[in-house]
């Protein structure tokens, strides 16, 4: 299957996780990791539900992916993520080796894959990610407008 397709089936599964986050009242961003053909973690925001400013859905599916593997190099490894990481979750996706990082919307208030930052990018770093987005980028970030329109 070519890679535009895979990237597009992917990203229909992290819309999928983020629509569950937005259910449960957390900002709707879901992610899942990817090894080979096969899903190996999902997760959404649970930064509400759980307490936990650390409780982003790329956090919660790497560590996911790390306990599925059972090691910490998630290398040959692609997340898929519905808005673009911020700092933090992008320091975690080199720390994790991933090799790729695939998003749908950007981020421009935060945004650290190539809008504000470009953390997985940054040749100083010992690990670099290559980075595709704007996947699906209208229905991950009307999942987001409609979520905070919602709120007002």
């Amino acid at each position: 299957m070519k890679q535009e397709l895979l990237d597009t089936k992917f990203m229909g599964e992290a819309i999928t996780e983020a629509r569950k986050a937005s259910l449960a009242g957390e900002v709707p961003v879901g992610a899942v990791v990817v090894l080979g053909d096969e899903i190996i973690a999902r997760a959404y925001n649970c930064k509400e539900s759980d307490g936990d400013p650390t409780a982003h859905a790329e956090i919660l599916a790497i560590r996911e992916a790390a306990r599925h593997v059972g090691a910490w190099r998630l290398s040959g490894a692609t997340i898929y993520v519905t808005l673009e990481p911020c700092p933090m979750c992008a320091g975690a996706i080199v720390q994790a080796r991933l090799d790729r990082l695939v998003y749908g919307a950007a981020d421009p208030k935060t945004g650290a894959a190539g809008t504000i930052f470009d953390i997985p990018r940054d040749l100083r770093l010992n690990h670099w990610v290559n980075v595709t987005g704007g996947v699906m980028s209208e229905e991950a970030g009307a999942l987001l407008e409609e979520f905070f329109a919602n709120r007002l």
